[in-house]
């Protein structure tokens, strides 16, 4: 053997790792190696279960979908039935209030309209606005009992929601209006310019709000059926209570 070949040799030799520190690192790999393997078998199992729930997704949300449409015909059904009832009594007229649902990409709308002897009525264009007076209160009184009451304090502000009714008609909206709030536990406000006489048979208080000569807003409470809070029946009014003393601006009713 030359010389060149017994440095090669050497070289070859310097190069090769112990024995030792080979096997530490081969059991480095195969510990490594299992590892991975475990991991490919969870994410299998996760891919596993994820593809057996996409197999049912679609019946799960045609279920879910036909529930809601369901429960939301069955709500409509009691609020048709409900406000029929309110406008037959109010109006006295053989007329029915449907709604139109209609469900479009996990949506649903509602078409009201009225309904007279078998024939559609327009709400808005029908009875000059008293059909819309009655259903607007009924809608709303639905629309608050469906919040959250720890969110949403069961009070309802009926703004002259009796502006199109006919005198002789509005106590029959008060009366819907008392029977109601008792049922659900409302406490409702009306606020109206029809003469006093026609609440006081259903109210439970009544204010009569005027503009004195020096330009404040009094209030006066109005004495109703069920007496005085000392339990007379007298139909005097209680004595002005002032509501604002600040005279308005020119052209405003308040400041």
């Amino acid at each position: 053997m030359s010389s060149d070949d017994l440095t090669n040799v050497k070289s070859e030799s310097e190069h090769l790792q112990a024995p030792e520190s080979v096997r530490r690192r081969t059991n480095r790999l195969i510990d490594r190696r299992e590892e991975r393997v475990l991991q490919s078998q969870r994410l299998d199992k996760s891919f596993r279960e994820l593809n057996a729930f996409l197999d049912i997704a679609d019946d799960v949300s045609l279920a879910l979908e036909q529930l809601s449409e369901e429960l939301f015909q069955q709500l409509l059904g009691m609020v048709q039935e409900k406000l029929t009832i309110a406008l037959q009594e109010i109006l006295d007229q053989p007329v029915k209030f449907r709604a139109r649902p209609d469900f479009k990409r996990g949506a649903a709308t509602v078409e009201f309209y009225m309904e007279r002897e078998g024939y559609e009525e327009d709400i808005l264009r029908g009875q000059g606005g008293s059909v819309a007076n009655i259903l607007s209160v009924g809608l709303r009184m639905f629309a608050l009992m469906t919040l959250d009451e720890t969110e949403h304090r069961r009070f309802l502000v009926l703004d002259e929601q009796d502006c199109w009714l006919r005198p002789d008609l509005v106590p029959g909206l008060v009366k819907m209006v008392q029977e109601a709030g008792q049922a659900l536990g409302f406490q409702v406000l009306m606020i109206s310019h029809h003469e006093s006489s026609l609440f006081e048979k259903f109210a439970d208080r009544i204010y009569r709000l005027s503009l004195n000569s020096e330009g404040s807003i009094q209030a006066e409470q109005v004495v109703t059926e069920a007496g005085t809070p000392d339990g007379q029946t007298s139909q005097s009014v209680a004595d002005p209570v002032p509501v604002a003393r600040k005279k308005p601006s020119p052209g405003k009713l308040f400041d």
